[in-house]
């Protein structure tokens, strides 16, 4: 039996705890955040308001939307601990527009105004907010980082070490080849396009080469140094593949578009990463809940704004996953949902 995405709840495997993130440049782009400001608002409701005033900084790599959904769960978390925009937080939200550099300078500007908190959403941010704060102690909390240990934001999970924690968005690599091997008995090749500098999409690159052979798969890698390179790489790509699986690469999501659009015209599915992917075009995603990641980080923040040490905070890892299928799509390819999956899977709305 299908099921709204908006009822389905993904559990959390908590591993450990959070960090921080912040900045902002002149390339960058200031938004508001009124929708989520009312969202938190009525969350709030719930929770006594905290004690004082404060200020943070929200760094965001790239607008699309699992990100956004973490920034917005981010507020919810914040709001559902007493800490509500436009009451007593104020809250400086910067996005990098994919660019590493405007990252950096987001990240300076928020450490020179000495915010009580930087969020940094996803890797590159977080190593931007993680690297200005050195020498300081205004705290990094980041979201949406695949593996903080290899991004050097964290010495371990269970005991971060210096003054950055937040929450893990681990993909469930093992869960999407069985998926994907289960509506593609025939599938020998499955591509993956990833960013060299992303540290996030190496690691995830590499549990997939490491579990592809146990569906019989194979994976053929093309790395990409910037979004120009996408289409030219594309390509190439969709020539040696039955499919393409789509990491939580910033800068390949950006193009995402793209990459879609290469991939039919060739004949081939797209697999997402998670539920916002497949909403735009992906075929189906064993995917990971954004906004509750968003969630948990925001009551990490407000821990720290309580006075907690975000060093000895461990990181916590999201990693359970459920079907989201965009049937539109999967028709087009003649793909079915698997019968183990006919009573869980959700339609991405």
């Amino acid at each position: 039996m299908k099921k709204s995405t908006t009822l389905v709840k993904l559990a959390l495997c908590t591993v450990l705890s959070a960090a921080l993130l912040g900045g902002c440049g002149n390339s960058a782009k200031t938004e508001t955040t009124t929708a989520a400001a009312e969202t938190t608002g009525e969350t709030s409701e719930k929770a006594e308001a905290a004690d004082g005033t404060y200020t943070i900084g929200i760094t965001q790599i790239a607008e699309h939307g699992s990100l956004d959904n973490c920034r917005e769960g981010f507020l919810e978390g914040l709001a559902s601990e007493g800490f509500v925009e436009g009451k007593n937080l104020t809250v400086d939200y910067q996005n990098a527009q994919g660019d590493t550099a405007n990252a950096s300078m987001i990240a300076q500007n928020f450490v020179s105004k000495k915010y009580d908190l930087v969020c940094a959403v996803a890797t590159p941010s977080a190593m931007a907010c993680f690297n200005a704060a050195q020498g300081t102690e205004i705290p990094t909390i980041f979201t949406a980082v695949s593996d903080p240990v290899a991004a050097e934001l964290v010495a371990s999970l269970e005991a971060p070490g210096s003054n950055c924690t937040g929450t893990s968005d681990a993909l469930p690599v093992e869960d999407q080849l069985k998926m994907i091997r289960a509506m593609m008995p025939d599938a020998k090749t499955i591509g993956i396009m990833y960013t060299t500098s992303e540290v996030n999409s190496i690691t995830n690159l590499e549990t997939y080469k490491e579990l592809a052979p146990k569906y019989d798969f194979e994976i053929v890698e093309s790395g990409v140094a910037s979004s120009s390179d996408i289409p030219i790489a594309l390509d190439s790509l969709v020539t040696k593949v039955d499919c393409i699986s789509n990491l939580t690469d910033n800068n390949v999501v950006n193009n995402l578009d793209t990459v879609i659009a290469k991939a039919t015209e060739a004949g081939i599915p797209v697999f997402g990463s998670e539920v916002e992917q497949v909403v735009n075009g992906c075929a189906a995603s064993m995917g990971l809940d954004y906004t509750e990641l968003g969630r948990q980080t925001g009551v990490m923040a407000a821990a720290v704004l309580n006075g907690e040490d975000a060093a000895t905070m461990p990181v916590q890892v999201i990693s359970a996953s459920s079907l989201y299928v965009n049937s539109d799509v999967m028709s087009q390819f003649n793909l079915s949902v698997p019968d183990e999956y006919k009573d869980s899977y959700s339609e991405a709305e």
